[in-house]
């Protein structure tokens, strides 16, 4: 179907360029991809990137789960101290106080010893550790719900009376739940789980997400796919809760993408005139054929009692990060978009798409909707240097509202031993149309990561703001520690700033121009056998589990 664009589409598109100087900008952004093998270091792009050299706190830290607490045989290789894959929220009452959670302890083969939630009561500069109830690592039993082996895909989500919520995938070999907590003292003690769906072997529960409702505490929204082997399908499920989290409705499908398909990376937003929006990532299994996926919405007009039908916003055409010398792959967010509010009603998706570079590598995408999301503006490109790979992109508006967007890349990459990784932030003041970028860190090395169907720091990673300041809350590697492989910080120092001195008309003409997609681009058989390819590695099952998580005709979405 055709996109509407929305006005940072309009605007761009407008400005008139001669084809010498569009053939100039794709020749030289060719000759930077043709490039990578010899990796030079990069230090910035159309924007300059400034570095960031505020300290960071370190939000997670050793293990509180003793050894053999699943009460199960180990299967697979534990990565014990090992925290990934964080989400944050900030409570609306006071910005000072926030949540975090993550994965503790990851297992190579799906999922976590458990969850783990940390506190800070001063913008992110310190932080308090409590265990969540959704495994038995976490305190979870048969009398408190809690019962499973495993855990993953951490969710935490403030209400607007200062409850915040919480929410787990948790696993059992074969069976898979989707539980809910609570917290009445910001994340410092946590209420028994409430099961929102609980399936044995003929289905999977998967990719979570839960948001309570900025406006009216009464609400909170869950959302997941359901994989089911007798169809072969896998619809985005949908509850609510009317009482605060107290009790939850029966979870239902809102989107049946049909047969050899499923949706997966459902997330609701709630616009600023109550209106919720559903992202989710659909894929096609065609017989015989590549795969495909694309991302689109749904909207909800009462709260979740009742949802439109898809409204696509794009394909989504990553094809996968790589270590750029070895191969080896890195486990990113090319099947899991993020999405945020503005608040004036825009919002915006932003994504891993390789449509920039030709099929090449990957960027971070950008999508705008102005009119609460029944129409998307073009994709364009976020990151700043486009000659080597980003990966797993946040958003987020502050209240003021300046957009943000936090990424992976690899610009300090060189020929030297390891993979050194950044951490951006990149900041527009115009709806998406120009960007400014600080590095929120000094690298990391990516190669210690623990390994889960390739390098693993999370699916998605948190980002949010305090005082109308961004708060990148993120997974990297310790510095060198094989006992404590990963670490979850904060940033709550990211320097706001504003852009600097306005640059020439030209140079504000070429950096628009660079942040499309280049005009010549096709989706070839080539870029689409990289797409399909892409899909299913991140699809299949990771070796090590037992026959019967795997569906026997739609490759199960293993995302824990």
């Amino acid at each position: 179907m055709s996109i509407k664009p929305s006005a940072v589409a309009t605007s761009s598109a407008s400005i008139p360029f001669a084809r010498t100087a569009l053939c100039a900008v794709l020749a030289a952004m060719t000759a930077a991809v043709a490039a990578q093998s010899q990796r030079p270091r990069i230090t910035g792009g159309p924007q300059p990137a400034l570095r960031v050299t505020d300290a960071q706190s370190l939000a997670s830290g050793p293990t509180p789960f003793a050894a053999g607490c699943d009460g199960v045989t180990p299967n697979g290789t534990l990565y014990v101290n090992a925290e990934v894959e964080p989400f944050v929220t900030v409570n609306p009452a006071n910005a000072n106080i926030l949540v975090g959670a993550w994965q503790q302890d990851r297992w190579s083969n799906g999922a976590a010893r458990g969850l783990v939630a940390a506190t800070s009561f001063d913008g992110g500069r310190s932080w308090r550790r409590a265990v969540l109830p959704f495994s038995r690592c976490g305190g979870g039993s048969v009398m408190n719900g809690g019962n499973y082996d495993r855990a993953s895909d951490p969710w935490v989500s403030y209400s607007p009376n200062g409850v915040v919520h919480a929410m787990s995938l948790s696993v059992s070999g074969a069976y898979s739940a989707m539980l809910a907590s609570r917290s009445f003292d910001h994340g410092l003690t946590w209420s028994n789980p409430i099961t929102l769906i609980a399936d044995g072997p003929g289905a999977f529960n998967d990719k979570n997400a839960l948001t309570a409702d900025p406006h009216d505490a009464n609400y909170v929204y869950a959302v997941w796919d359901r994989l089911v082997d007798a169809n072969s399908t896998g619809p985005a499920i949908f509850t609510r809760s009317t009482n605060g989290g107290a009790s939850w409705e029966g979870a239902r499908a809102i989107f049946d993408p049909g047969s050899r398909a499923q949706t997966i990376a459902n997330q609701v937003a709630v616009l600023p005139n109550g209106v919720l929006l559903n992202l989710f990532t659909q894929i096609n299994y065609p017989i015989g054929e590549p795969q495909t996926a694309r991302i689109g919405v749904l909207r909800s007009l009462d709260r979740g009692a009742t949802w439109s039908g898809p409204i696509y916003i794009a394909d989504l055409l990553a094809v996968g990060t790589r270590h750029p010398e070895t191969g080896a792959a890195i486990r990113d967010g090319s099947i899991v978009p993020s999405i945020t509010t503005a608040p004036n009603g825009d919002a915006y998706v932003v994504w891993q798409d390789s449509r920039f570079s030709g099929g090449a590598i990957d960027a971070v995408a950008i999508s705008r909707s102005s009119n609460g999301g029944t129409s998307w503006s073009t994709p364009t490109r976020v990151n700043a240097a486009p000659s080597v790979a980003a990966f797993t992109p946040s958003v987020h508006v502050t209240r003021d509202g300046v957009l943000g967007v936090s990424y992976y890349d690899f610009r300090s990459n060189t020929v030297a031993t390891g993979l050194p990784t950044d951490y951006w932030l990149a900041r527009s003041f115009d709806h998406g149309a120009t960007w400014t970028e600080a590095r929120v860190a000094e690298p990391f090395e990516m190669t210690l990561a623990p390994v889960a169907n390739g390098m693993f720091v999370g699916d998605y990673q948190g980002l949010t703001s305090v005082a109308g300041r961004f708060l990148p809350f993120y997974g990297r590697t310790s510095a060198g520690d094989a006992a404590n492989r990963t670490d979850i910080v904060a940033a709550p120092f990211v320097d706001q700033g504003f852009p600097s001195a306005a640059t020439s008309l030209a140079s504000q003409r070429a950096e628009l121009r660079s942040r499309h997609v280049p005009r010549h681009f096709r989706v070839t058989p080539l870029v689409r056998q990289r797409v399909s390819d892409n899909l299913q590695r991140r699809l299949k099952q990771p070796p090590g589990f037992r026959s019967g998580w795997i569906m026997p005709n739609v490759m199960r979405a293993l995302q824990l």
